[in-house]
């Protein structure tokens, strides 16, 4: 998941501020996990709507968004390695198959 300052840059990019007090609830370690629960959207979103705003509402969602963006990108790379290995392994046995049958 992206660090802290990107969640931060990410925030100032959109909208001018940090929202720092949002991001930092949401990675605050003894609480990570839970607080990255997305059966506890609506319930959380309605929390920082009320304490911070809409805006700070979507800054939070947005930061599950980028994480789940980052998790989705790293199975994604592994995905296409274990493709291409296994691409690899098919062509080489094809090779060595049809230089057989030509022998």
């Amino acid at each position: 998941m992206p660090d802290l300052a990107v969640h931060i840059q990410s925030s100032v990019n959109r909208t001018g501020k940090e929202y720092r007090e949002v991001h930092e609830w949401i990675d605050n370690p003894p609480t990570k996990y839970e607080r990255h629960d997305f059966s506890k959207v609506l319930e959380n979103a309605k929390m920082f709507t009320e304490k911070y705003g809409e805006e700070a509402a979507r800054e939070y969602v947005l930061h599950l968004v980028e994480d789940m963006h980052c998790r989705f990108n790293k199975v994604l790379e592994e995905h296409r390695k274990l493709h291409a290995d296994c691409l690899k392994g098919f062509l080489k046995i094809r090779c060595n198959h049809s230089l057989l049958n030509f022998i």
